[in-house]
């Protein structure tokens, strides 16, 4: 057994990110990117207009009022054919290429039309309303940067680069391994005597999603080591990561580790010493990853919080301590000594402070709809004092 910090260290190194591949543009929200994104394009590519007004030369600005014929109109995607003439205008809208020759925008709103020509009276603003060409970003401009997470902001910048499609880190295959004989897919345990649903592995593959894995596919073994043999021996071929819940103790059908055996299990750490998921372990098969989570709701749930989120993130290419944001926060409520292992306590933000829920069951999973916090205890014979500063992680 190896405390905590030095089991997420293991984690960490092992962490790293997978290949690239290529993905569309309109499918690479959530991803990392495994290669810079290079402008193809200017933005914009010529002057364009600011404003909606009309585009003249301020030279024959120079005495007002003055009174303009209106040469023609600049739409963006169809500009006006030709330049500016001395003397005249153009009615132009935002985005619409800058005629040759003109030098400023007068917006609309300051601006009389009279038929043809457009009258402008009032002095001239500071702003021209032109945007320049590559003002914004040149070809071969570097826009973001290789590992950037793409979120809707970023995927503006790749578009506006000209890019269709986008080289990023390959996501995690992610696949769950469920055993018990006492499991039952959920909506028909109560039907089946001594039954549960089997709660884990939807929360397991939605915890991998969030941080980036491509969940695949999830299997509900008994306790029957040959059939859970060859349940591993599929899960290996099609999964970087197999994760197994149940069976992960001493007792006579905790066949979590044995059902890898044949696949040759090499185990990176095999207990670690928190509390709840003390037999939470971790290993490589056939050069893939297995990580094996207690059989107990809460107990999996926060085991998978702390080391599935930063081992996944990390494989799909972010920062694998993105998924420990460790922050202080004051505990409303006294608590007592938390024993010989460091325990990770189900809480909630209230205001300011976080309180531990009651009810810390490995078992439970109503808490676990409860909380949304996890809370951080040193192991120790000291109780811990309401007010007290503790770091708490989001769950």
């Amino acid at each position: 057994m190896i405390p905590f910090d030095q089991a997420l260290e293991r984690v960490l190194a092992i962490a790293k990110p997978l290949g690239a591949e290529e993905v569309p543009l309109a499918e690479a929200h959530g991803r990392v990117l495994a290669a810079p994104i290079t402008a193809l394009v200017s933005a914009p590519p010529a002057d364009v207009s600011a404003m909606d007004g009309y585009a003249v030369r301020e030279a024959d600005l120079a005495a007002l009022p003055a009174t303009l014929p209106i040469a023609g109109e600049s739409f963006a995607g169809r500009g006006h054919h030709g330049g500016i003439e001395p003397g005249t205008c153009v009615r132009i809208f935002t985005g619409a290429p800058v005629p040759p020759g003109a030098d400023r925008v007068i917006v609309q709103e300051v601006v009389r039309r009279e038929g043809g020509t457009a009258v402008v009276e009032a002095p001239l603003s500071p702003a021209r309303h032109i945007r320049a060409a590559g003002s914004d970003f040149r070809v071969g401009d570097v826009l973001l940067d290789s590992g950037t997470l793409l979120g809707p902001r970023q995927l503006v910048a790749a578009a506006a680069a000209d890019l269709g499609r986008l080289s990023v880190t390959r996501r995690p295959k992610v696949m769950v391994l469920s055993t018990g004989d006492e499991l039952a897919e959920p909506g028909t345990a109560r039907a089946q005597p001594q039954a549960i649903p089997e709660s884990l592995s939807v929360g397991v593959a939605a915890l991998a999603e969030t941080w980036g894995a491509d969940f695949i596919g999830r299997v509900t073994l008994a306790d029957r080591l040959e059939e859970m043999a060859q349940a591993a021996a599929l899960a290996l071929r099609d999964a970087d990561v197999v994760v197994v819940t149940g069976g992960a103790s001493v007792g006579e059908k905790d066949f979590a580790k044995p059902m890898f055996a044949e696949q040759g299990l090499e185990l990176v750490f095999s207990k670690v010493a928190i509390k709840p998921g003390k037999p939470v372990w971790l290993g490589r098969a056939r050069g893939r990853l297995v990580l094996g989570l207690p059989g107990n709701p809460t107990s999996a749930m926060v085991t998978a919080r702390l080391f599935l989120a930063p081992l996944v993130a990390g494989l799909a290419g972010r920062d694998p301590r993105s998924a420990l944001c460790w922050r202080s926060a004051r505990l409303a409520d006294g608590l007592s000594p938390t024993g010989d292992r460091e325990t990770f306590a189900r809480g909630r933000i209230e205001g300011e402070t976080v309180r531990v829920l009651s009810n810390q069951d490995s078992s439970a999973q109503k808490t676990l709809a409860d909380c949304d916090r996890l809370v951080r205890l040193p192991p120790g014979p000291a109780a811990v004092a309401a007010g007290t500063f503790v770091d708490v992680l989001d769950f």
